[in-house]
């Protein structure tokens, strides 16, 4: 596993560096998606360098983070995942970024949870870009009114977030998600996956999320 995971890092990190160089983007961040993978998976990920995790749930990371941040110095951990609103002082607590702000109770819980503790993760607005009914995220039409929300209660929102269709073209997702961030002032982009990263990173993101081209494929 180790051997593995290391020449993964190594050859994803390779092709995200060329692909961003293709586009004239800088090379985005790299977020090892840990979901549902245990300390002793993660690890040979922190001893080659890797500090960027993406996780999906705040409970499953809540109970193997704390542990693993006493060893590892530098860890920045990112949530993914949906939030349930009465999750939001949890989630401001452990995550460094959150990437699923989607809707005005989300924002005031996540406000309320920022002043009471004073830590204030980043965070990115997540839009449904293929106005699929499955999937989180705000409406493409709505997400100018929900920054504005968000920026009026005082969160820090760095970015928009979006994960395209599954099986179609990611491009013309991507490359919607660039020019609404362009249109609203937000420097940074959440895009791309194990399956599509390389073109996220020729058309801007500046953060992608990757889990089984890390890991391997999940049982």
């Amino acid at each position: 596993m180790t051997d593995d995971s290391v020449s993964r890092l190594a050859t994803v990190s390779a092709r995200l560096q060329h692909a961003a160089k293709l586009g004239d983007h800088p090379t985005p961040t790299l977020i090892a998606v840990s979901k549902t993978h245990d300390a002793d998976t993660i690890r040979p990920l922190l001893d080659a360098g890797q500090r960027v995790f993406g996780e999906n749930r705040v409970q499953e990371a809540a109970a193997k983070w704390p542990a693993l941040r006493e060893s590892y110095d530098g860890v920045e951990l990112h949530l993914i995942g949906q939030l349930q609103s009465n999750k939001a002082a949890d989630a401001v607590a452990l995550f460094d970024a959150i990437h699923t702000v989607d809707r005005p109770s989300l924002i005031a819980a996540l406000a309320e949870a920022m002043g009471k503790s004073g830590r204030r993760p980043e965070c990115f607005l997540q839009v449904n870009i293929g106005e699929e009914e499955q999937k989180g995220g705000c409406a493409i039409a709505e997400a100018p009114d929900l920054l504005e929300q968000a920026r009026a209660a005082g969160l820090p929102i760095v970015g928009l977030m979006a994960i395209p269709p599954h099986g179609l073209d990611a491009a013309p997702y991507f490359a919607l998600l660039a020019k609404m961030a362009r249109e609203m002032g937000l420097a940074r982009l959440s895009m791309g996956m194990s399956e599509d990263y390389e073109v996220a990173a020729m058309l801007g993101a500046s953060h992608v999320r990757v889990g089984s081209a890390l890991f391997g494929a999940r049982a």
